[in-house]
C-alpha cells in the first residue's frame, strides 16, 4: 500500500508543475496577441495616415489638373470666340455688298424687278395653299 500512496505523491507532484507550465503558455500566448495586437494597431495607423497622405496629393493633383484644364479651355473659348467674330464680320460686310449690288441692280432694271418679284410672290402664294 505504499506504493500508491507514493504514486499519488508523485502524481501530485506532477500536476503544479503542468499547472505552472500550462499558465506559462497562456501568458506567453496573451503576451504575443498583446504584441501583435499593438503591431496590427501601429500597422492600421500607418496605413491610415499613407491613405491621408495619398489623398491630400490626389486632391492637390486635381485641382492642378482642372485648373489647367480651365485655363486651356478659357484660351480655346477666347479663340473660338475671335474667329466667330471675324467671320460675323464677313458675313455682315458680304451682306452689305450684296445688298448695295442688289439696290443697284433694281434702279437699274425696274421692270424686270417688279416682275420677278410678282412671280416669286405667285409661286410662294401656290405653295402655301398646298
Amino acid at each position: 500500500m505504499s506504493e500508491p500512496i507514493a504514486n499519488q505523491e508523485e502524481q501530485s507532484g506532477t500536476p503544479p508543475s503542468t499547472q505552472q507550465a500550462a499558465n506559462d503558455l497562456r501568458e506567453a500566448a496573451g503576451e504575443k496577441t498583446r504584441q501583435i495586437a499593438q503591431s496590427a494597431e501601429e500597422r492600421a495607423q500607418l496605413l491610415k495616415e499613407s491613405a491621408a497622405q495619398k489623398a491630400q496629393h490626389f486632391r492637390e493633383y486635381a485641382g492642378e489638373k482642372a485648373s489647367q484644364i480651365a485655363d486651356v479651355a478659357g484660351e480655346k473659348a477666347a479663340q473660338f470666340k475671335d474667329a466667330a467674330g471675324e467671320h460675323w464680320e464677313e458675313t455682315r460686310v458680304k451682306a452689305r455688298e450684296v445688298h448695295a449690288d442688289l439696290e443697284d441692280y433694281i434702279r437699274q432694271h425696274p421692270t424686270k424687278s417688279v416682275l420677278v418679284a410678282a412671280g416669286v410672290g405667285f409661286l410662294l402664294g401656290l405653295i402655301v395653299r398646298r
